[in-house]
């Protein structure tokens, strides 16, 4: 009996241990090029990780991100201009950064 007692308690203190730790939601970022066809990449980068997607039909999403502050980069062609956005917070939550309009060089 007195075993029995021990196991139950344990697996008690097992399943409440399971619920203590909430494992955080990785982030995603997501947004629009235009014009769709003048950007290739885009690319998040923090002082410890670099992230890309390709654009394509001018929209971009990268998923499975670090919590913390970004910058990001949008790669374009000739005869446009590659841009960039800093200080973008990302958290559990997804982040639209809405229409990036390029500009000509």
């Amino acid at each position: 009996m007195k075993n029995v007692k021990l196991s139950l308690a344990a697996l008690g203190i097992g399943a409440m241990s399971l619920f203590a730790f909430k494992n955080a939601d990785p982030g995603s970022v997501k947004g629009t090029v235009t014009p769709a066809e003048a950007a290739t990449k885009v690319w998040l980068m923090s002082k410890s990780d670099t992230l890309s997607a390709d654009i394509s039909q001018g929209k971009f999403e990268i998923k499975d991100i670090k919590a913390g502050t970004y910058n990001l980069v949008i790669e374009a062609k000739a005869p446009y201009k590659s841009i960039g956005k800093e200080g973008i917070p990302i958290s559990d939550s997804p982040v639209d950064i809405g229409e990036i309009k390029l500009s000509k060089q």
